[in-house]
């Protein structure tokens, strides 16, 4: 019994020797795949390993937008390109030269779509999709890396608003624990089926507050990242809540609008702010936008500065009294004198003629506002862009 004994633990050690020498030749027995590889012209070339394949191809916004037709209409999506097939099973694709920039992009192989790069460690989550992403260095580029600045501090708090208490991240500029001193306060909104993870993941907003402070082209200042899908107090997997899925998930029913105020209390008596209306800002990204405009307009007394990105101006509950009066409102907002009332807008926009039609409001009551109009349509590039031309405004002296 002994020696059965003996030879069963002999066994057992045997096999746990050759467990990780196995894992190990799996380092050894592989194809090198490097992708996203960032090449000096400016172009990036993608590789995908997949020896039986029969078509790989890439889609991503760095590619010319292509329109799509169904029932509902038409929307401009991503662009599609095929790889090549290389002698050693991988696939290729290398693209022209691109502007400074930071892209995404997934894969399809046969009838799969929406495929990860499993060459790839840089991901991102908009909504409930992941991507892959890269950036081409440069101007734009160099403002969505951390560069070897001082860093600010985002934190997730949790905040009693409304009938119960909800998370939000909050970035403080370099310098905020360490000192004594007050700061003004962007209120930063995502769009629909976002939450307050979105600004820090597909936005980028860190690298870029921390870039422009550090330049001197922005004031340090506290951002605020709510969750404005307010049937949800979290981001998916940082609440008690469950496994809820996050598209389409919104909250343009008032109920935002009406527990903000208590957003900006609680801020205020957490943080080192400077509580008035000429140190408050607010902005935010399609759904977000039409929270910044409904927001601002029902406090006129909240806000000085006003950013609408891509706004979904029109596309409220109409049966919701909040959204009643829209022009009286409007007028007692424009009667305080905002600073700043700042529009912008990609060109191929499936809101862009809501946004004419809110303009062409503002015009015929003579009230003041900045628009810049970009190329593209509803996304992340453009937005990123937005916040970057945004906030070097804000805060003046």
């Amino acid at each position: 019994m002994r020696k059965v004994t003996t030879f069963l633990s002999f066994m057992a050690m045997l096999l746990m020797s050759i467990a990780p020498l196995s894992a190990q030749q799996n380092l050894w027995h592989r194809v090198d795949v490097v992708s996203p590889e960032v090449n000096a012209d400016g172009s990036v070339t993608l590789r995908y390993f997949a020896p039986t394949a029969q078509c790989v191809e890439v889609t991503g916004d760095f590619l010319p937008e292509r329109t799509i037709t169904t029932a509902d209409g038409s929307f401009t999506a991503p662009g599609v390109a095929p790889l090549t097939r290389l002698d050693n099973g991988v696939w290729e694709y290398r693209s022209e030269p691109l502007r400074s920039e930071l892209y995404n992009y997934s894969f399809r192989v046969d009838d799969l779509s929406g495929l990860h790069d499993p060459a790839s460690s840089y991901f991102m989550r908009d909504i409930n999709s992941q991507m892959n992403y890269f950036i081409i260095p440069g101007e734009r580029g160099n403002l969505y890396m951390a560069q070897d600045v001082a860093h600010g501090t985002v934190a997730r708090v949790w905040c009693d608003a409304g009938d119960r208490p909800r998370r939000m991240s909050v970035y403080t500029p370099a310098g905020y624990e360490s000192g004594k001193g007050r700061y003004p306060v962007l209120y930063l909104l995502h769009g629909m089926g976002g939450d307050e993870e979105a600004w820090l993941a597909t936005g980028r907003m860190a690298e870029i507050m921390d870039n422009l402070i550090a330049e001197g082209k922005a004031e340090p200042m506290i951002v605020v990242m709510t969750n404005g899908c307010t049937k949800h107090v979290a981001a998916p997997g940082y609440s008690h809540e469950g496994m809820w899925v996050p598209y389409g998930s919104g909250s343009m029913d008032g109920s935002f609008e009406t527990l903000f105020p208590d957003v900006v209390k609680w801020v205020d008596k957490h943080y080192r702010t400077i509580a008035r209306k000429s140190s408050r800002a607010i902005c935010g990204l399609s759904m977000g936008g039409f929270h910044s405009m409904q927001i601002s307009k029902e406090y006129p007394a909240l806000f000085d500065y006003v950013g609408l990105f891509s706004a979904a101006i029109f596309r409220g509950d109409n049966n919701i009294a909040l959204y009643d009066n829209l022009e009286q409102k409007l007028a007692a907002q424009f009667a305080a004198a905002p600073k700043l009332y700042w529009i912008a807008i990609g060109a191929s926009d499936f809101l862009y003629e809501d946004n004419v039609r809110f303009r062409a409001l503002l015009d015929s009551k003579g009230y003041p506002y900045t628009y810049v109009e970009s190329e593209g349509g509803h996304v992340w590039r453009n937005w990123r862009c937005y916040l970057a031309e945004f906030v070097p405004q804000l805060f003046k002296r």
